[in-house]
């Protein structure tokens, strides 16, 4: 009976298709248009903001000597982390078959795309000189035998987060064929057009079943392998080097148990404001699936609480004064209150999930996914940060202090990302209609049998 605790209500298989496809058919609500000019006006904010640093310089930003790594990279690891979560409950839960993703693996995947798009434009804006990225790309070019240095962590982000976005674009995209087909017929005019051309012929055959479910697998399973290597790829931005506090052979898997650990909580994020801005998703998005995420996250929190434990201890079992002090550092040195609040908000703010009702507790497990996102850019920034302020000399000591700019390239990316979404689910189904019927159909045979 586990799949009638996924959906809430006496629903119809016409009920599900109307519930879903009539926020995409019907004009926009003023919540919504509030929303989205909130996220817009941020949006707006972020492009202008980038504008100045590009034209200006990086010297408006905290970055110095020695701190020449500032919050576009550690935002930029944070945004790929929050790209994780859609990865996994699209492709990995679905090789194990895991039915609670129905309702969310199709915004939990459309997150992905998006917060992939936003980390993107960091390293770029990092480098200083934007207009020159296309020197990160190896082909052919101009400049004869002059080509990027594949030794360089920064190449090895390009082909990962590259290969990373086209997969997860190609996988979402794939998904959402049989339910642009749906909405071709349900539609009229222009839109019909549209979405016919988008739907890719799609006729509902078994021969059309039978290709899209072998795709599907296929992408699934090409995605799965994603999941763990483009944020251990990231990590090595770090490992690969001999600072003090980054040359450490844990970070791959680390970095993606705190990936996943901030995807999730950025799910939970995102859908508890669908449930709320749409009420009659209420009856497909239900607490049981919010509380089997927040288990992921207690679970994830954990595996990151351990990881900071064992840092700690390596630094002092390995000898190395320097890597000994790197640590303390972090946790009584000048940035002592980064640290502890990373280590509240990853570690004891999640252990709050212990109890079930605080995990089927909407407002709860919303303030709670908000301080785990808070947590893990807090995280980024201390391995950043703290690492670089004081390396081995003492002469080459200094401090980073945020700008103005810095916060605006970091609020304003918030923007970019929400204005994506609030478009995403007001022109494709936010659920996966031709997943749900088939879960409903299981429902109805079990009730059948029951009676």
């Amino acid at each position: 009976m586990e799949s009638k605790s996924l959906i809430d209500g006496n629903k119809s298989l016409k009920d599900v298709t109307d519930d879903i496809a009539t926020l995409v058919e019907t004009p926009p609500g003023l919540k919504w248009l509030a929303m989205l000019i909130g996220a817009k006006t941020v949006f707006v904010f972020y492009i202008f903001i980038i504008g100045i640093i590009t034209f200006t310089g990086m010297g408006l930003m905290g970055v110095n000597h020695p701190i020449g790594w500032g919050t576009d990279i550690v935002t930029f690891v944070f945004w790929v982390g929050i790209g994780h979560a859609g990865t996994l409950i699209s492709a990995v839960l679905y090789l194990f078959r895991q039915k609670w993703r129905t309702s969310i693996a199709r915004s939990a995947e459309a997150m992905t795309v998006f917060a992939v798009a936003t980390a993107g434009i960091f390293p770029i804006i990092h480098t200083g000189r934007p207009w020159l990225a296309y020197w990160l790309f190896p082909y052919p070019n101009q400049r004869g035998p002059l080509w990027v240095n594949f030794r360089s962590p920064l190449v090895w982000d390009v082909f990962a987060i590259s290969t990373y976005a086209t997969v997860s674009v190609v996988f979402w995209y794939v998904g959402m064929v049989p339910d642009m087909a749906t909405l071709r017929d349900r539609a009229t005019g222009i839109r019909r057009h549209i979405y016919g051309a988008l739907s890719l012929g799609w006729r509902g055959r078994a021969r059309d079943w039978s290709h899209y479910e072998i795709v599907y697998l296929i992408l699934a399973g090409l995605s799965m392998p994603l999941v763990l290597s483009v944020h251990s790829i990231v990590s090595f931005d770090f490992a690969v080097s001999q600072l003090p506090g980054w040359h450490t052979t844990i970070f791959p898997p680390y970095f993606v148990a705190g990936a996943i650990f901030s995807g999730f909580a950025m799910v939970i994020t995102l859908m508890t404001l669908v449930r709320i801005a749409i009420p009659r998703f209420k009856d497909y998005i239900t607490i049981n699936h919010m509380e089997l995420m927040n288990k992921i996250i207690m679970t994830t929190g954990m595996i990151v609480g351990y990881a900071y434990a064992s840092e700690f201890f390596i630094a002092w079992y390995s000898g190395s004064v320097y890597e000994g002090y790197a640590f303390v550092n972090r946790a009584v040195g000048p940035y002592w209150w980064a640290y502890w609040t990373m280590v509240t908000c990853n570690v004891l703010v999640p252990q709050i999930f212990w109890i079930k009702a605080m995990r089927r507790s909407i407002p709860v497990m919303f303030v709670v996914s908000i301080f785990v996102n808070i947590g893990m850019w807090f995280e980024r920034y201390v391995i950043t940060v703290t690492s670089l302020h004081r390396d081995f000399l003492p002469a080459n000591w200094g401090m980073f202090k945020m700008t103005f700019y810095d916060f605006g390239v970091l609020i304003g990316s918030f923007g970019m990302f929400f204005t994506l979404f609030l478009l995403y689910i007001r022109t494709i189904p936010a659920i996966a209609i031709a997943e749900m019927k088939p879960m409903l159909s299981e429902i109805n045979h079990q009730e059948d049998n029951h009676g």
